[in-house]
């Protein structure tokens, strides 16, 4: 099987994890901005969680990051 082929089989699946990623990412920066205050990490610190650990950043800074 060809790189292309392999691709294009995945390419469906890979989309809408892709999207998912960018729009928790987006939307975990933005929250993140909005707030004067967060639990357990200054803001630089939840900033390198959300950029860095992939899907699982925003979803980490979304349970446990947020001051309510």
């Amino acid at each position: 099987m060809s790189d292309l082929t392999i691709l294009t089989k995945y390419l469906p699946l890979l989309i809408p994890i892709a999207l998912l990623q960018f729009g928790l990412l987006v939307a975990a920066l933005v929250d993140l901005m909005k707030r004067e205050n967060t639990k357990g990490l200054p803001k630089w610190g939840w900033i390198l969680v959300i950029v860095f650990v992939n899907l699982f950043g925003p979803i980490i800074y979304f349970i446990f990051g947020r001051d309510e």
